[in-house]
């Protein structure tokens, strides 16, 4: 069967990655979008523009809704479309607080709807790769993760800039890195704040959040995140046996280009992969009932406990 996707919002990403994703998807058909433009919804080729979320929602054609909006948005729309019988594939950071997340993750089980985080780069061929190593035990025991996403941001007149919008660097890209964590390790640990260096801009958003955090009592992890530092993205986890480290370019936002992974000594190499379309597939299977590869719910509301307890000790 051919899960039907009605898309709320029409951004940037579900222009340019998401909409071709869902055409590209075995089993998954772009049916409906509903934005503030009718006419850049119709770009992204639906059968069906919507002139609001709320039509879209109560589209009985409609069976999963993907939401693009601000971070302040998605409580209120996550809870509305799986109330109206919907599944739900909502963009990152889930949530503001780990309270929204648990707030959608009631309403999900009451309505027996699925909600998932689109954590697209837990897609990754490469990514997953390095939690086979990780879980295998390739690596030995795990001493240390270290990551970093940094990138000069053009903010103004962007929502990622306003607190009231949930703006901030550590909401906006500390997410992939808390999942990181979740998934090199299988998605299951305790965690607590060491120490947390916050620069705070005009707006009074975090412009850069730098944390180091004790994982499972002696694992160390240190996370940086930034919207003014100059570009860098890199992951490196150190073992008792070996380490490994992604290769140079991205580390998070690889897309549909070849990357390389560096285990020791030896170099791995990836043909490019779209983890969009593959995000899309394994949702749209999870709602059929096939097998599929997307992570426990439990995963996001952990994640989302992760930041609020570092913006927390960051004052």
């Amino acid at each position: 069967m051919t899960v039907r996707w009605g898309f709320i919002g029409a951004g940037f990403v579900a222009t340019h990655a998401m909409a071709p994703a869902v055409h590209a998807a075995n089993g998954a058909e772009l049916y409906a979008v509903a934005s503030r433009d009718a006419e850049r919804s119709a770009e992204l080729e639906p059968r069906v523009v919507h002139e609001s979320y709320r039509t879209l929602i109560g589209d009985p054609n409609v069976d999963a809704v993907y939401i693009s909006l601000t971070n302040a948005q998605h409580l209120e729309w996550v809870v509305a479309a799986l109330e109206a019988g919907k599944h739900v594939l909502c963009e990152k950071p889930l949530a503001l607080n780990a309270d929204e997340v648990r707030k959608m993750q009631a309403t999900a089980d009451h309505h027996r709807r699925l909600v998932v985080e689109a954590v697209w780069t837990r897609w990754q061929s490469r990514m997953r790769r390095m939690a086979e190593l990780v879980q295998r035990g390739d690596l030995g025991e795990i001493l240390s993760i270290s990551s970093a996403f940094t990138f000069q941001g053009k903010l103004s007149g962007n929502y990622r800039s306003q607190p009231e919008l949930g703006g901030g660097a550590l909401l906006d890209v500390g997410c992939y890195q808390a999942h990181l964590w979740l998934m090199l390790l299988g998605e299951r640990l305790d965690f607590s704040v060491e120490t947390v260096d916050v620069a705070t801009g005009p707006t009074k958003i975090d412009l850069t959040t730098s944390a180091h955090v004790t994982l499972n009592e002696s694992l160390r992890a240190e996370a940086l995140c930034s919207f003014v530092m100059a570009p860098q993205q890199r992951i490196a986890v150190t073992g008792s046996a070996a380490s490994m480290r992604t290769g140079e370019g991205e580390a998070f936002t690889l897309w549909k280009s070849e990357s390389t992974l560096v285990v020791g000594e030896t170099v791995e190499r990836f043909a490019p992969d779209d983890a969009f379309a593959l995000m899309v597939q394994d949702v749209s299977a999870a709602i059929e009932g096939g097998e599929h590869g997307i992570f426990p719910a439990l995963s996001s509301l952990r994640s989302a406990e992760i930041l609020d307890s570092i913006r927390t000790f960051g004052g």
